[in-house]
């Protein structure tokens, strides 16, 4: 059950090219739906948003979840001059997405392409301003579309209004094996979970207990699984593992997740994954993710179920702005997913 690396970047790139940031769900769990029934799969729609699928085994179930929401941006209030003043959804920085192409999507359906940009924006004209003054969503930060508009109604006539999402364009690269992409996190994470179910079903791979899958929708505001099946033991979360200074993350490696910003893992089924990474010679590292970061198995836990859980994931530079991963990260981590329970 080797890793199929072309089918894995092949499906990461047809996600990344899906605007879903945080509630913006339903296209992007749609395309999941279609390529997990074609495997095979029976899929369970949660009410809000979100898709849990049967992998199969007997005994002790286990979740296993990767998120499909994106950070990204929202309408506040149109701008007297025809341009949008913005909001972030989730974690955006604005000097992470500062001269980006985005995509206005309107309530009704109609969609407008815009770039991110700082007010003033010209530095031949405003070079101490720019170079001074750190860039502010609520001062100094607007989206100006690709339209002819000079007012604010102007741009209320095409359609746009506030509370409108705005998602960025992800910027999609591989190049000598480093991916590179806004929404690395976690979309690359989703792909690899697909990688391994498409595997596991074209080589009748026998799993050693009850595996769900759990594509959720609203990880990167915190609740993204915070429903799950009532026979559910254990959750393993599939996510990004943050570089650092102090971190143990490499782009090339899994990282097995010993604590994060709430709380640490589950220490015994944490070593279970370890131990499992040893066993199959995985290239794996143990790290500590401290102080800005969590995953979804942690909304399991804030939920109040009674489960197990641990987090697992390649390593990634740049989070939450243009991120960077390696094949190699992909593969250790699905072959981790399969030492674990494959």
């Amino acid at each position: 059950m080797a890793f199929d690396e072309k089918y894995c970047l092949d499906v990461l790139e047809k996600l990344l090219a899906i605007d879903s940031t945080t509630g913006q769900y339903v296209q992007i769990e749609e395309c999941v739906t279609k390529m997990v029934e074609k495997m095979g799969y029976s899929c369970l729609h949660t009410h809000k948003g979100g898709l849990i699928c049967d992998l199969g085994g007997e005994g002790d179930p286990l979740l296993v979840t990767a998120h499909l929401d994106d950070i990204g941006l929202m309408v506040r209030h149109i701008n007297a001059d025809g341009t949008l003043n913005v909001c972030p959804v989730g974690g955006l920085y604005p000097f992470y997405c500062m001269m980006e192409n985005v995509n206005v999507h309107t309530r009704d359906g109609k969609v407008y392409t815009g770039t991110v940009n700082r007010i003033p924006n010209s530095i031949h004209v405003t070079e101490e301003e720019l170079r001074d003054v750190l860039p502010d969503f609520r001062k100094n930060v607007c989206v100006t579309l690709d339209e002819d508009v000079k007012c604010a109604q102007d741009t209320r006539d095409l359609g746009i209004e506030t509370g409108d999402m705005i998602g960025i364009d992800p910027r999609f690269r591989v190049v000598n094996g480093y991916i590179k992409s806004h929404f690395v996190d976690d979309k690359a994470c989703a792909a690899v979970l697909l990688t391994f179910m498409r595997a596991l079903k074209e080589e009748g791979v026998k799993l050693n207990r009850k595996v769900y899958a759990y594509f959720a929708a609203y990880e990167e505001i915190g609740h993204g699984t915070t429903y799950m099946p009532d026979d559910v033991k254990d959750v393993l979360a599939i996510d990004i593992a943050p570089l650092g200074p102090e971190q143990n993350s490499d782009e090339r490696k899994v990282s097995i997740f010993a604590k994060d910003s709430r709380f640490p893992y589950h220490y015994e089924m944490t070593n279970e994954l370890r131990r499992a990474a040893i066993d199959k010679k995985v290239d794996y590292v143990m790290d500590v993710f401290t102080p800005h970061y969590g995953t979804d198995a942690d909304g399991s836990i804030l939920a109040g179920y009674d489960i197990r859980h641990v987090a697992i994931g390649p390593g990634t530079a740049n989070t939450h702005g243009y991120e960077r991963t390696h094949v190699d990260g992909l593969k250790n981590t699905y072959d981790l997913l399969r030492a674990y329970i494959g």
